[in-house]
């Protein structure tokens, strides 16, 4: 299996771009396996979010866009750019965010 080759991005790096959009870009500091475990608690969420459109199941939806949100936020794809973020608050932005989305996701 050959993976997809990486978008391009924008001169500064804080994009990528996709079929000429415009796409904000993962912090590029987060560590890979950091990183990892976000991008796996991020389509999780967004299946979660398909299964609760599917079941028409309004509160299932919420949730599961809320933990979407988390993760992108996580990621530094949304919320304050991480471009203007030190590189306590970027450790911090994602730290926190993993540990959140660990506890929300863990089974009871």
């Amino acid at each position: 299996m050959t993976s997809k080759p990486k978008p391009a991005t924008t001169p500064d790096g804080h994009h990528v771009v996709i079929d000429g959009r415009r796409w904000r870009a993962t912090d590029p500091d987060i560590d890979e396996d950091a990183a990892a475990r976000l991008r796996v608690h991020l389509m999780a969420a967004r299946r979660a979010v398909g299964a609760a459109l599917r079941a028409d199941d309004p509160e299932a939806e919420r949730a599961a866009r809320d933990r979407v949100q988390a993760a992108k936020v996580a990621l530094g794809e949304r919320g304050v750019p991480w471009w203007e973020q030190s590189a306590e608050e970027r450790r911090t932005r994602w730290t926190e965010g993993l540990a959140a989305l660990d506890v929300r996701d863990s089974p009871v």
